[in-house]
């Protein structure tokens, strides 16, 4: 996977992180931290792992993934949680079907057969499978895990979807826009583990407001 860099937002993440970066040690990738500059815990938790760290310019997740992205110099990036949860035994499958299937895209799916979620809520979970129904029904999404961000693509196609959402409400816009770019995507298991530490930095209810809020004006663009 040398031709594969991963994209990983940090914020807080002290607990974990340097944990994340043992265990992809074993992988043939590049690694991108985007963190904080004031963020010096996690800073120096990592100081000495072999990744790149770039200091985030602005506020959000998903600013932190579009800087992230755009400094991607591999054909292939994908998004990385910061915080345990994201198993990179299933990168090998995912790397396959982008380089050797064709695919632009890939999304992994904590609700298809053969997957899980150990850090899902009852909140999380069912305003998932709502905003999964909005992005089929509206968009033509054939995503049944639209707000999960295990996603691995094509760095020069995403850096050319003009991606705006510097919050969560990326997880809607990136999907949506390649649909719209009619990129061929498509949805593998994914077994999300639990966080080995820190918080969920999602608000269920605020973030929600917020991507709904999204969604409504990428339909009316």
């Amino acid at each position: 996977m040398y031709n594969l860099t991963l994209v990983i937002p940090a914020k807080k993440e002290k607990e974990s992180l340097y944990l994340v970066l043992d265990e992809l040690k074993k992988y043939n990738l590049k690694i991108i931290v985007i963190i904080e500059e004031s963020d010096l815990e996690t800073i120096k938790s990592i100081q000495n792992y072999d990744c790149e760290i770039i200091f985030q310019k602005n506020k959000g997740y998903g600013d932190a993934i579009i800087q992230g992205i755009n400094l991607v110099k591999t054909k292939f990036f994908c998004i990385f949680n910061a915080d345990g949860s994201f198993d990179p035994k299933e990168l090998k499958k995912m790397y396959e079907l982008a380089s050797e299937k064709d695919y632009t895209f890939v999304f992994g799916s904590r609700y298809m057969r053969g997957a899980s979620s150990e850090d899902d809520t009852i909140i999380t979970f069912f305003g998932n499978k709502v905003f999964s129904l909005i992005g089929k029904f509206f968009f033509k999404l054939d995503i049944n895990d639209i707000l999960y961000t295990y996603v691995l693509g094509d760095t020069i196609k995403t850096q050319n979807l003009n991606l705006k959402e510097k919050g969560f409400s990326l997880c809607i816009e990136l999907p949506i826009k390649i649909k719209r770019s009619n990129f061929r995507m498509i949805c593998t298991p994914s077994n999300e583990r639990a966080r080995i530490g820190g918080k969920k930095k999602v608000n269920a209810f605020k973030d929600g407001m917020k991507i709904l809020i999204s969604m409504i004006i990428l339909f009316f663009k």
